[in-house]
């Protein structure tokens, strides 16, 4: 394995990237292993032979937690979404893997989910959406700058294409969703979230 470390010029405490190149799927596979229990703030991305590794800052884990309780708020709407966290995701046949901030599946949990959701607050790496798209996830939804960015994916060979809005769960507005995740009493943006789509439904009725 051949290493460079990005130097992005950020205080402590901030996202820190690690590439590494010429890394083989067994030594992926062990470094997974290694540390799926013991480093939550790792964020590991695998594509046929390059790895990267994110330590996440505590910016980012705060808006990976208000987002994924604002969206299971929406869900309470008699919408049948599973999550599975920040579950490593990986497949050898493809050489893909790597750890969403969260995701979700409409209905029962399977290989892989239908939503994923990335938190951008550094740029560079690994292109996440080709990782995804060999992992088969229908959705992909990026934050950068309180902005949702949703793509979806077409099929294996065209990939993923811009959307308005997801196509999975049409009823959610992610541009109304994101004016919550900035509130940083994460109680209180919930409540006021669900006011919110109250009065939604309210007026759609």
């Amino acid at each position: 394995m051949t290493a460079s470390l990005i130097n992005l010029g950020l205080p402590a405490g901030d996202e820190q990237r690690l590439c590494l190149e010429s890394v083989t799927w067994q030594q992926y596979d062990s470094l997974v292993s290694l540390f799926i229990n013991q480093f939550s703030a790792l964020r590991m991305t695998y594509l046929e032979g390059s790895l990267e590794l994110v330590i996440t800052s505590p910016e980012h884990e705060r808006l990976k937690k208000i987002i994924a309780r604002l969206i299971e708020a929406f869900a309470e709407a008699d919408i049948e979404l599973n999550g599975y966290g920040s579950a490593t995701l990986r497949q050898k046949v493809v050489a893909r893997g790597l750890d969403p901030d969260e995701c979700y599946s409409l209905g029962e949990l399977g290989d892989a989910p239908d939503i994923a959701i990335e938190i951008v607050l550094t740029s560079g790496g690994i292109d996440k959406l080709d990782v995804y798209k060999g992992l088969g996830v229908r959705e992909v939804w990026f934050l950068e700058n309180q902005t949702f960015s949703p793509y979806g994916l077409i099929d294996p060979d065209s990939g993923y294409e811009t959307l308005t809005a997801s196509r999975l769960l049409p009823q959610l507005d992610l541009t109304v969703l994101a004016q919550f995740i900035d509130n940083p009493n994460q109680t209180q943006a919930v409540k006021a979230y669900r006011r919110t789509l109250q009065k939604q439904l309210q007026a759609s009725s």
